[in-house]
């Protein structure tokens, strides 16, 4: 819904407006892309605690994405293969 504060009435106020929207439009994509890199940084491990917490919770997440995907392939593999003739 666009919001109709804004009256234009000649074309530098409608260019002034546009540029206004460009400097808010490159302002968001900064922050965006500075959230974005910040989601995925790894995080390093200080003690062998936190290590060893790491591994298993990543190889515990490992083996819950292989047993999801082996019951819906089980349950749902029909879909995926050829009928036989």
């Amino acid at each position: 819904m666009a919001n109709n504060r804004y009256t234009f009435n000649t074309l530098e106020d409608l260019q002034v407006r546009k540029g206004e929207l460009q400097d808010e439009i490159q302002k968001a994509n900064e922050t965006i892309g500075k959230l974005w890199g910040e989601l995925f940084v790894v995080k390093k491990a200080g003690t062998k605690g936190e290590l060893i917490t790491s591994i298993v919770s990543k190889s515990i997440t490992a083996f819950d994405a292989f047993m999801l995907v082996r019951k819906l392939i089980k349950q749902y593999g029909h879909l995926f293969t050829k009928k036989k003739k």
